[in-house]
């Protein structure tokens, strides 16, 4: 079994990014916190690859949904959870809490609570970067239900019509709050859709941390050149659940939580919540040896709690 020095980062930033969303999950359970929060969980590994493949002078732009790129980013996890409990020195001095949460610092410097609204900014912010030639790709992140709004379409066609140094990543778990996707609307081919603007299409399973990290480095490296890219992520939202349902009389109605505590997700040993393919963790076990994972996982339990303590 042989890995990268690259791939171990990438592994332990996976499992960081889990560990701190148990973490805070722990705290939502405890209602310690005032403000929304989405759980991200079984999302690490596209984040994580994200936060790999960003160079200097590359903006990332986030939705609702931010926690998992938020800590890929800040190497501050005190400071992030602070905000999320709206303290003075929280990342953004309890100002911003989590949905609109930023980090210019590291590359963050827009979050949006509004579904879809992040996408026009991007492209602004491409437009400038491409303006400046600076050299900067923009990175920005939305989801199964904002590529529905308008502000989806007519961004692509900007950033296509100026090649716009851009990036957009598509996180698709198939969830609209707790409806599956396919039971409210058709489905929507982004490969026929980038098609029909001339943008370039890819899919990646976003349980792969390693795949994802090869993909978008060759998505950057086609976005610097003038290419905005489009890349397609389905994952699953791990922390769901059933509940009881006289339609489901055996199984009951599983639920896929929006946003809020998972409540039977546990921060174990081995902090794995799925083992059907969908968990990157399961990944990360088949790709390095079990005993350097087991090591990563305890000291991250540890240095990460006692940040919170």
């Amino acid at each position: 079994m042989s890995t990268s020095g690259a791939d171990e980062r990438l592994a332990r930033q996976v499992l960081r990014i889990r560990i701190g969303q148990l973490l805070v999950n722990d705290g939502l359970r405890r209602g310690d916190f005032r403000v929304p929060l989405h759980l991200a969980l079984g999302h690490e590994g596209i984040a994580a690859a994200v936060d790999q493949v960003m160079q200097d002078g590359d903006q990332l732009l986030l939705s609702h949904r931010n926690i998992h790129y938020n800590l890929a980013r800040c190497d501050d996890f005190a400071a992030e959870y602070r905000e999320y409990l709206l303290q003075g020195d929280g990342l953004a001095g309890g100002t911003l809490g989590s949905m609109n949460l930023s980090n210019p610092a590291r590359g963050v410097p827009y979050s949006s609570s509004i579904l879809g609204n992040n996408l026009p900014v991007a492209a602004g912010s491409a437009l400038g970067g491409r303006l400046l030639a600076d050299g900067g790709v923009t990175f920005v992140v939305t989801g199964d239900g904002a590529m529905e709004e308008g502000a989806f379409y007519e961004s692509l066609v900007l950033m296509k019509s100026f090649d716009l140094p851009a990036v957009v990543v598509v996180e698709n778990n198939g969830w609209s709050l707790a409806t599956e996707i396919a039971e409210r609307r058709c489905p929507i081919d982004l490969r026929q859709l980038t098609a029909a603007v001339g943008i370039p299409y890819a899919e990646v399973a976003g349980s792969d941390p390693f795949a994802c990290a090869a993909t978008l480095a060759a998505a950057r490296a086609q976005a610097a050149a003038g290419a905005p890219q489009l890349l397609e992520v389905p994952l699953t939202t791990l922390g769901y659940w059933h509940v009881d349902d006289p339609r489901y009389p055996e199984t009951g109605r599983f639920i896929n939580y929006h946003h809020g505590a998972a409540p039977e997700a546990e921060l174990a040993d081995w902090p794995q919540l799925a083992a059907d393919g969908s968990d990157p963790l399961q990944v990360l076990s088949e790709r390095l040896p079990a005993a350097i994972l087991a090591d990563w996982a305890g000291q991250l339990r540890g240095e990460l709690g006692a940040a919170i303590a």
